[in-house]
């Protein structure tokens, strides 16, 4: 049965007050947005790690298992440390009248953890939109960070983009430094806004004031502000998100933090964050990325355009029928010799087989795969080079 969502504040402030409130021990980097949040969490993390601070870091959803989605120093918690501190959690939501969510309860499960880990900071990432997204139990950050927005969820959000934002700017707190992408002015005017009503300083980077040296699919070479910065991600999004993460370093220094510029490009330079335009073999060359909606599906577009240019492309793709996959599959088609159609491991999937007919009505050429693993190894084992 698929998860329902739940949002709201008040499950999760009861539960919290049941455990005596371990997530005011905390400080934090609070991180919301449509797009990016992982790369920009991954980012702000290395950074720190390297300025030699004890990082927690909660971030969703998983790749593989739900032990990545809480770390200690990049480090996957333990299943020993898993199951202690979910017992604490339930024997506490045990009392609740409403019993919390899952991702109410991983939520209270990361914030034990990192509590009982003595972490000196903690990146935390919005589950779904912000205000009224568990996370938002913690109080005022040092910085409240907002990625990239688009429109998304819609039906929890709302259905504009000064909508989402609001919902989105909801973590944007008295006592705190708000750090805000560069995008669109719907978004940006709604975050200074609730800059403004909350007495809260907004910083902003430029991204007309960065030059990138060198791109490839290895990483990306940029200066900025005068200084030159490396990152293994590939992208120019990620360049801007690198961007967002200075501005947010610069936040934290501007609150008694000393991160030095060392530790800054140090962390950026060996960051790891997989699934974004991943490369994960180079003969034959298999990328992999974790797009999940049209914001995304134009970032690949755009990688696609800048490495793989006039090549035709096998693309393996799988969709959740909740989001736009109409309009990715038609940014995509352009560039497919065809579709090898597989359903996601989500009680929210669409049936391989309901893509595979949608493709091939919009004249592509798709089949689709009873596994995912099978999509694999046929793919593999046609070996056609883009």
């Amino acid at each position: 049965m698929a998860e329902q969502i739940r949002l709201g504040l008040e499950r999760i402030t009861e539960l919290m007050g049941l455990l005596g409130n371990p997530q005011k021990a905390l400080k934090y980097v609070h991180v919301a947005g449509s797009n990016g949040k992982g790369s920009t969490c991954a980012m702000i993390e290395s950074v720190l790690r390297c300025a030699g601070l004890k990082t927690g870091m909660f971030t969703s959803p998983c790749l593989e298992s739900l032990s990545e989605q809480i770390q200690v120093n990049r480090q996957n918690i333990s299943a020993q440390d898993y199951e202690t501190a979910e017992n604490i959690v339930k024997n506490a939501a045990v009392r609740m009248s409403d019993y919390p969510s899952p991702f109410e309860l991983l939520t209270a499960v990361a914030i034990v953890h990192f509590t009982r880990m003595n972490c000196d900071i903690v990146i935390m990432e919005v589950g779904m939109g912000g205000a009224t997204d568990s996370t938002n139990v913690i109080p005022a950050p040092e910085v409240a960070v907002i990625t990239n927005i688009g429109l998304e969820h819609t039906e929890y959000l709302g259905d504009t983009l000064e909508k989402i934002a609001g919902v989105k700017a909801g973590i944007i707190k008295e006592g705190c430094t708000a750090v805000c992408y560069d995008g669109s002015k719907e978004v940006t005017d709604v975050v200074e806004n609730v800059c403004r009503s909350t007495n809260v300083r907004l910083i902003r980077p430029d991204f007309d004031d960065v030059a990138i040296v060198q791109s490839d699919m290895n990483g990306q070479h940029f200066i900025y502000h005068k200084a030159e910065y490396m990152i293994p991600l590939v992208g120019r999004y990620q360049v801007n998100n690198a961007l967002l993460v200075l501005s947010c370093i610069e936040a934290l220094n501007n609150r008694g933090y000393r991160i030095s510029d060392k530790a800054v490009k140090e962390g950026l330079a060996n960051v790891s964050w997989p699934a974004r335009f991943e490369v994960l073999c180079s003969k034959p060359l298999f990328i992999l990325d974790g797009g999940h909606n049209l914001q995304c599906t134009e970032a690949i577009r755009d990688n696609i355009e800048q490495f793989l240019k006039g090549k035709k492309i096998t693309f393996i793709m799988g969709v959740l029928r909740d989001k736009d996959y109409e309009d990715e599959v038609r940014l995509l088609m352009p560039y497919a010799r065809e579709f090898i159609c597989v359903t996601p491991e989500s009680d929210r999937a669409l049936p391989a087989e309901e893509l595979s007919r949608l493709i091939n009505s919009y004249g592509g050429c798709s089949r689709a795969m009873q596994s995912i693993s099978e999509g694999v190894m046929i793919a593999l084992s046609e070996k056609k080079e883009p």
